[in-house]
């Protein structure tokens, strides 16, 4: 990996890099809208789990939860990108976030109605998977064009802080909110925090995708297949989601975390709880701490180090039988994917012609859904008919061994250099 000749202060910069707030109003709007309005989202994602549950007193039917947001995160995922590339993104994104407010809205309704009816809310649940899948792509394509490529770094860092801090805050304060005061509060102040993505949208300028020489000013459609046959070409990029799914698929051990917890550390519920809370954990913290990011410029040569460091985190991870020890290599994973996840999104936005960015990333909407999914799947399969221990650190090592022939099969990607993206695709 090489560093810039930048200012010393640059240099010796161990918190979050602060430059994309502090630069763009438009981006410091929709940076705090998104951060809000995901604590929302994680407080009615609780929200909703814990009154099926009260509903049915089945397991089973709170798991259905996840699959009527999987389906329509991958059904919607790539042609949400599609649109993305063919409409205005700042009215796209502006429509997506009101629909999703309305459904909060609608679940405040329902809720004060008197209304428990399961199925009502698994439909709003996969409603609101269908706005995400056309609010992500149009929301992700839109940062390459308010900041610079030497700020992308650090806006997606900030990007992560996001996320993991609605996946940490937004469940404990649901938790809390439901307790006191029950389930239409908290989605109450899910349609009330809404409101700041809503306005950072309605403040953005107007974000017609660019079109290149070729395109031709009169095309009016955006096709999902000339997305996936742009990627079929793009054998670097193809590697930012492929070094991805060794990751989730082969090394993501969360669906054995409660029979982890039982088994190898004596625990209970409130263990599980600690195995889950690590990895996103170390996920903000990676966030928080992400200053040297911006001085790395062998973007290929950082993603395949860090999901070789998450498959060796998981490794010993499962060799452990502390849990304390057990909770600091989860962490050390989560911060990882950290950082891989900044540098495959900073390809994704650099390298990617304007015209092409919503449906790429809509596909990465589909591996980020589909991805631990799948590899829920795998550790569940292989701890079943082997054992939790060669599930976790067995597929620990695979996901190195897999990015490693990933590497070498294809060596441009770790000589990628993000001051030649333009010419090294």
């Amino acid at each position: 990996m090489t560093e810039t000749t930048e200012p010393d202060v640059s240099r010796t910069r161990i918190f979050a890099d602060l430059t994309p707030l502090r630069t763009s109003p438009d981006y410091r709007r929709l940076w705090f809208g998104n951060t809000v309005s995901w604590v929302g989202q994680g407080m009615t994602s609780l929200a909703v789990s814990l009154q099926v549950y009260d509903l049915t007193g089945s397991a089973f039917s709170v798991g259905l939860i996840g699959f009527c947001s999987l389906v329509p995160l991958v059904v919607f995922g790539l042609y949400g990108g599609a649109i993305a590339d063919t409409v205005d993104r700042r009215k796209l994104g502006l429509v997506s976030a009101f629909g999703s407010f309305v459904l909060s809205v609608g679940l405040v309704a329902v809720t004060v109605a008197g209304v428990e009816r399961v199925g009502l809310l698994y439909g709003v649940v996969a409603l609101q998977a269908v706005c995400l899948a056309l609010n992500s792509p149009a929301r992700s394509s839109m940062i390459a064009r308010l900041l610079p490529a030497g700020q992308l770094p650090a806006a997606n860092a900030l990007n992560s802080i996001t996320s993991t801090t609605g996946m940490l805050v937004g469940p404990m304060l649901g938790g809390l909110v439901v307790g006191w005061w029950g389930y239409r509060a908290a989605y109450g102040v899910d349609a009330v925090t809404f409101t700041a993505s809503l306005y950072a949208m309605w403040r953005l300028p107007s974000m017609l995708p660019e079109r290149g020489e070729g395109e031709g000013a009169a095309r009016k459609r955006a096709s999902v297949l000339d997305g996936l046959r742009f990627l079929g070409t793009r054998p670097t990029l193809r590697m930012t989601f492929l070094s991805d799914l060794c990751a989730m698929v082969l090394a993501h051990p969360r669906a054995l975390f409660p029979v982890v917890a039982v088994v190898w550390y004596g625990g209970d519920a409130r263990t599980t709880g600690l195995l889950v809370a690590a990895p996103a954990l170390g996920a903000l913290l990676g966030g928080v701490f992400s200053g040297w990011l911006g001085r790395i410029r062998r973007h290929g040569l950082a993603v395949l180090f860090a999901v070789a460091a998450w498959g060796t985190a998981i490794a010993v991870f499962g060799l452990t039988r502390q849990l304390w020890l057990g909770l600091i290599f989860l962490a050390l994973a989560g911060a990882a994917d950290t950082t891989s996840m900044v540098f495959r999104n900073t390809m994704l936005q650099a390298a990617v012609p304007d015209e092409m960015r919503g449906r790429l990333q809509g596909v990465f909407i589909v591996v980020v859904a589909g991805g631990p999914r799948l590899g829920d799947f795998v550790a569940g399969s292989v701890a079943d008919l082997a054992s939790p221990e060669i599930a976790v650190t067995g597929g620990g090592i695979a996901c190195v061994t897999a990015v490693a022939l990933l590497a070498l099969r294809w060596p441009g990607f770790a000589r990628y250099d993000a001051r030649d993206a333009a010419k090294r695709p």
